[in-house]
């Protein structure tokens, strides 16, 4: 059985030099992450997380790093403000295996508290540390600390897959009434509007969905909720309000997906606290360890599998950078590669790369389309696994056309004001001539 302890009594197992393993985002233990940061006394401890939802004191403390997977807002935050913080590029099946080969001391996630049988469900978050977790609860020179809340849903796994633990398996369990933290909805624009149009064109009845957060995924799921379609499967690593939004329309069967039928599948969710309360004892949903639910191979024996994902820019060549703003990291590759390649293992799946054409550059009204990228840009998704491209001003088909039939089809869909430099980019890239400055170096 586990010690139980306050979380400055359990903060305090922690020696001044150590290792902290924890999930991503909505499985972070907010009680136990804010005593931590009471602490002033660090001299060298490594955070291992991703997507922090959590707000503490922890990682602007001195002799504290903190390294990510995955920047949020509040990463983005912490940098800014000269924290010891580092990015480490992976994608997100890889958090597991790279936790585990750092094998940190201490790992801790949050839980709800135990049922009449002594099982925590893991709530918010499957993911890629569930294994470890067990592993640190099973070695006695390492610690597990689960943090345990009422205002946490119940959630379930499938199968196999029990998505809980037992509290045999904990060293120190701290109780708290915290809430996970609530993502508010953004407002749409006009341009997010007419991309969730044109993308709504390429799902028919009967598609498994994989959706993201943000404006455009939320529009796209309104839009299948008022439409006439339906018999929708939900094949997602994150379930969004858009989901619940799809469910609650009746929208959602998950009958015929060819994989997990009978529920939706996520590894991990973050939304609303109306999405919280809706996921709390509800069975429809079904969480999974991220090397299920994000194995191309799954993904793409998903009937009509639909991927609907982001980007900040795009090249006439079909490149994708998701991730960074001028070699700056400002999010992370997530699941969004894995989506990318498993609906393209059938010519009848289709992957969506969803973005507005321009950005405004401190009144200067710059495209996301671009000729070519800087010297140290950063690609998340290479152009020979890019198949459609969407603006608010239509969709481009590249997979199958040559190089120049790219660079003039991503044209079509830029703002008017930069077709014409962008046309003449791609003549230049289809003859393999490029510019002076496009010259390669050596």
């Amino acid at each position: 059985m586990p010690v139980e302890l306050t979380p400055e009594e359990a903060a305090a197992r922690l020696d001044t030099a150590d290792t902290l393993g924890m999930p991503l985002g909505p499985g972070q233990p907010p009680a136990f992450l804010r005593a931590l940061g009471g602490r002033t006394d660090w001299t060298d401890l490594r955070v291992y997380g991703a997507l922090l939802g959590v707000g503490t004191e922890l990682f602007s403390r001195n002799g504290v790093r903190y390294l990510s997977g995955f920047f949020g807002p509040l990463e983005r935050m912490l940098r800014d403000g000269g924290a010891d913080i580092q990015f480490t590029p992976a994608d997100f099946r890889r958090f597991g295996p790279l936790l585990q080969q750092r094998s940190p001391r201490v790992m801790t996630t949050v839980a709800t508290a135990p049922d009449t049988d002594g099982w925590c469900s893991l709530s918010l978050h499957a993911g890629g540390t569930v294994d470890e977790l067990r592993r640190a609860g099973a070695d006695p020179q390492r610690l597990l600390v689960v943090e345990v809340s009422d205002s946490f849903p119940r959630t379930f796994g499938f199968g196999g897959h029990r998505h809980a633990i037992h509290v045999d398996e904990i060293d120190i369990m701290v109780r708290s009434t915290d809430a996970p933290l609530a993502l508010p909805g953004p407002a749409p624009s006009d341009a997010d509007r007419a991309i969730a149009r044109h993308a709504v064109g390429y799902i028919r009845s009967g598609a498994t969905l994989q959706t993201g957060i943000g404006s455009i995924p939320s529009q796209i799921a309104g839009l299948l909720a008022e439409g006439e379609g339906g018999d929708y499967g939900l094949h997602s690593e994150m379930f969004t309000d858009g989901c619940m939004q799809l469910h609650r329309a009746g929208k959602v069967t998950n009958a015929a997906k060819g994989q997990y039928d009978g529920v939706s599948v996520t590894t991990f969710a973050f939304g609303s606290a109306e999405l919280y309360a809706w996921l709390d004892g509800n069975e429809s949903v079904a969480f999974l360890p991220v090397e299920i639910v994000n194995a191309p191979e799954v993904i793409g024996a998903n009937r009509d599998m639909v991927s609907i994902n982001g980007a900040l820019a795009v090249d006439i060549y079909g490149q994708v950078v998701a991730d960074t703003i001028d070699g700056d990291q400002f999010s992370g590759i997530g699941g969004a590669e894995d989506f990318v390649a498993g609906a393209g293992l059938e010519l009848s799946d289709r992957s969506l790369i969803c973005l507005p054409s321009t950005f405004d550059d401190n009144g200067v009204l710059r495209s996301r389309i671009v000729p070519c990228f800087a010297p140290g840009a950063v690609i998340t998704t290479p152009r020979h696994h890019v198949d459609v491209i969407v603006t608010e001003y239509g969709a481009a088909e590249l997979e199958g056309l040559s190089v120049s039939e790219r660079g003039q089809a991503l044209a079509a869909i830029a703002h008017p004001d930069f077709r014409d430099e962008l046309l003449a980019a791609a003549e230049r890239a289809g003859s393999g001539v490029p510019r002076a400055s496009e010259s390669p170096t050596n």
